[in-house]
């Protein structure tokens, strides 16, 4: 096992009690039938550790142009574990045999819908990555260290079917990480102590 892994693990599996924190419920404003679904979060095994994000093509019905993490929909008999991992092999060609998943983070429930579960995992530095352009448009490795400092974070405000609503948002080099996928950073954020993370 890796220094990372280990360190990742120990932080993560403490904070459990911290709850759903930086993350925003939007079951005020969901259809009344939830859809199971789950998020992998790829953390990657290296000094300076990322994590692996995607821009969603604009031709998608749902979320265009958006930054996100691989993942969708539940699959019959599937757990989030097996969806983020089958997800993120489809989206960016990650073998699932590749992942050390870690754990799940709290469930939420997204304004289009979701029960969302995130999965956070390790990969290997480096691995070749395929994106399927019918699902992604492009990826990036965000350091971790950038954002989950809270610094980084900039609270907003805006219209969500009719309502205003306050959002999280990161933007790394001209990366615009908001909505969802921020709020599940900004929980990491408040679960994991990053610089203990970072700097071993």
């Amino acid at each position: 096992m890796s220094a990372l892994f280990d360190r990742l693990s120990r932080l993560f599996h403490a904070s459990h009690h911290v709850g759903p924190v930086g993350l925003r419920d939007d079951s005020a404003f969901a259809p009344p039938e939830l859809r199971p679904a789950a998020v992998l979060i790829a953390v990657t095994d290296r000094r300076e550790p990322g994590v692996l994000l995607t821009h969603r093509p604009d031709t998608m019905p749902s979320h265009p142009g958006q930054v996100a993490f691989p993942g969708g929909k539940l699959e019959s008999g599937e757990d989030a574990v097996a969806a983020a991992l089958r997800e993120a092999e489809e989206e960016l060609a990650i073998p699932p045999a590749q992942v050390r998943v870690i754990g799940e983070a709290h469930s939420f429930v997204t304004g289009s819908g979701f029960a969302l579960t995130p999965v956070l995992g390790m990969i290997p530095a480096d691995l070749p990555l395929v994106p399927d352009p019918r699902e992604v448009a492009g990826w990036f490795e965000a350091p971790l260290r950038f954002v989950l400092d809270q610094r980084n974070h900039v609270r907003k405000r805006g219209l969500f079917r009719g309502h205003e609503r306050d959002y999280t948002e990161i933007e790394w080099q001209g990366h615009r990480i908001w909505g969802i996928t921020a709020g599940i950073l900004s929980n990491l954020s408040h679960r994991l102590a990053w610089q203990d993370l970072v700097d071993g």
